[in-house]
């Protein structure tokens, strides 16, 4: 994990916590090519080190479940059955058009280079010559999805044309995002979502399958980025902010009070533990703007 990701783990944590709730965490392991069990437990003990334990969740059992119910590799069945439900209702086709496709006849839609599928094919009535496993892409409508973030107040998006018909497995088999954690979420009875704002658009996608699958869905706060000197989302190329590197420099205390620091609860340079922060927490005190770090 880099520190985006800690921001993201105590920002939850200390939602959750406020308001007398229980901490999940999943091991979403979707990605078998990305994705090796060792990885899982490096973060379960970073988690350990900053003081953040979780109440249900991570690799082994917890309260009666079995650590397998709580990573996304080995609930293939569950999501295969939710699928089905909607290939019955008719919301779904096989898609054949490559990422390479895709790039070369779209400009991105959304800074962040995210693309809208145009509905390419939705209107193919015959497979493509070529030999491509098809991925299974969800038909949204022209309809506009309004919903109040925790954080950043009334949002409303346009499924077709800010999102447009999305993935929910992929031509190798893995499953997306998008349906697994509708799903887990709903049959884990999670009642709030705390992410980064580059998922913002993500929730109405979401919102609509909750819809169609007659799920409860739960409250979503999304949270400023933290960006690199370039103005970079963070990510495990910048090595001096990842854990690996924070924890041979700096105390638990240290890292916390900085994380604390950028969530506006804590004046720069103060140390803190978690619990400490518990009475200070308030979303009203939290940034909305992204905030760009130097790497140490």
């Amino acid at each position: 994990m880099h520190l985006g990701n800690l921001f993201c783990a105590l920002l939850s944590w200390l939602s959750a916590k406020s308001q007398g709730g229980t901490w999940l965490l999943r091991i979403e392991d979707l990605d078998p090519g990305r994705s090796k069990r060792e990885w899982a437990q490096w973060m379960e003990d970073d988690l350990q080190w900053l003081g953040l334990p979780w109440d249900e969740g991570g690799l082994e059992a917890r309260n009666g479940d079995t650590g397998a119910s709580y990573q996304q590799s080995q609930r293939s069945d569950i999501y295969a059955q939710h699928l089905q439900r909607l290939n019955d209702m008719g919301l779904t086709y096989p898609c054949y058009c490559t990422r390479a496709e895709l790039m070369a006849t779209q400009a991105p839609h959304e800074s962040d280079g995210r693309q809208v599928y145009p509905g390419t094919c939705r209107r193919r009535t015959t497979p493509p010559p070529h030999d491509i496993k098809p991925k299974t892409r969800l038909i949204v409508p022209d309809e506009d999805i309004l919903f109040t973030d925790g954080h950043y107040g009334p949002q409303r998006v346009n499924l077709a044309r800010h999102c447009g018909d999305f993935v929910l497995r992929r031509g190798d088999g893995a499953w997306a995002y998008q349906l697994a954690v509708v799903v887990d979420d709903a049959l884990m009875g999670v009642t709030e979502v705390v992410r980064g704002r580059d998922l913002l658009l993500s929730t109405p996608q979401q919102l609509y399958l909750y819809r169609l699958l007659g799920l409860n869905a739960p409250r979503f706060c999304h949270h400023p980025l933290l960006l690199n000197a370039q103005g970079q989302r963070l990510c495990k190329r910048d090595r001096s902010l990842d854990m690996g590197a924070l924890r041979q420099r700096h105390s638990p205390g240290e890292v916390v009070g900085r994380l604390a620091q950028l969530a506006g609860l804590l004046p720069q340079g103060e140390t803190a533990t978690p619990q400490q922060l518990l009475p200070l927490f308030d979303w009203r005190k939290v940034a909305c703007a992204d905030q760009r770090l130097c790497e140490e």
